[in-house]
């Protein structure tokens, strides 16, 4: 007799768990993403075949979450030293940090218009937290040519013109900062875009260096994994354990 009220009363049990547990489930169950790459190249140059170069040292929260590549080089266009890419999600908060860094950046693809262009090193970082998404980058040593040293920490979107004579050939993008349909925001430190379709133009297309793109932040620590898991199963404990031992109380007493 016992043993059978001990059953139903674990039955009752159970019922509740699974109610418990659908209420506390979060809206969204897809953790948060982030990604970063060093370096990305998609040109075409006037008279010149495509070049197509990256995303190089390409990370994601997805895996892998670091990568490293010693060097990169598209002919004309760009020459590189050491690039490193993070991407990584705190589960217990629900945080995105994606990273990207590129060493020793030379741009000969605007040598024509501005002279020698080089940056010692060239950053971006996004951060996703339960409280929004940010981002920043950093410039260190920059210096583009005839338009001189450029503020290691430009405000997001700062546009700079290339031009030849009087045409403009070309547009320099620092710190710029997408805010993307899904939520997530793209930082790319250095963007250059080439303005084809116009005489006197160098080409098209574009050449991004140290890109990151992060968030939204996932729901904080899920129910379905790690502590979460634990204080769920101590809540439904706490339920289940009175629950029986109520019934069987009842029982005894009309006995």
């Amino acid at each position: 007799m016992k043993s059978s009220l001990v059953r139903r009363g674990g039955l009752l049990a159970a019922v509740v768990a699974s109610v418990v547990l659908a209420g506390a489930a979060p809206a969204s169950a897809a953790p948060g993403d982030g990604s970063a790459y060093g370096v990305k190249v998609d040109v075409t140059l006037l008279g010149q075949p495509a070049v197509k170069v990256g995303p190089l040292a390409a990370a994601s929260t997805a895996g892998p979450t670091t990568s490293t590549v010693a060097s990169a080089t598209a002919a004309g266009i760009l020459t590189a030293g050491v690039i490193t890419a993070e991407a990584k999600r705190d589960d217990n908060s629900g945080a995105v940090t994606a990273k990207a860094t590129t060493a020793d950046v030379g741009l000969p693809l605007l040598k024509a218009a501005l002279g020698n262009v080089g940056v010692k090193s060239v950053e971006a970082v996004c951060t996703a937290t339960q409280e929004g998404v940010k981002g920043s980058s950093t410039l260190a040593d920059a210096k583009l040519g005839s338009i001189g040293a450029v503020d290691a920490n430009p405000a997001p979107n700062t546009q700079i013109k290339v031009a030849i004579g009087v045409v403009n050939v070309a547009t320099i993008i620092l710190n710029e900062q997408i805010k993307n349909d899904d939520g997530s925001l793209t930082v790319n430190a250095l963007h250059v875009k080439l303005l084809g379709g116009v005489v006197g133009a160098l080409g098209s297309g574009d050449v991004i260096v140290s890109s990151a793109t992060c968030g939204p932040a996932a729901p904080p620590m899920p129910l379905a994994s790690g502590a979460g898991l634990w204080i769920g199963l101590g809540l439904l404990g706490a339920i289940a354990v009175p629950v029986g031992t109520r019934i069987l109380r009842r029982r005894s007493a009309q006995v």
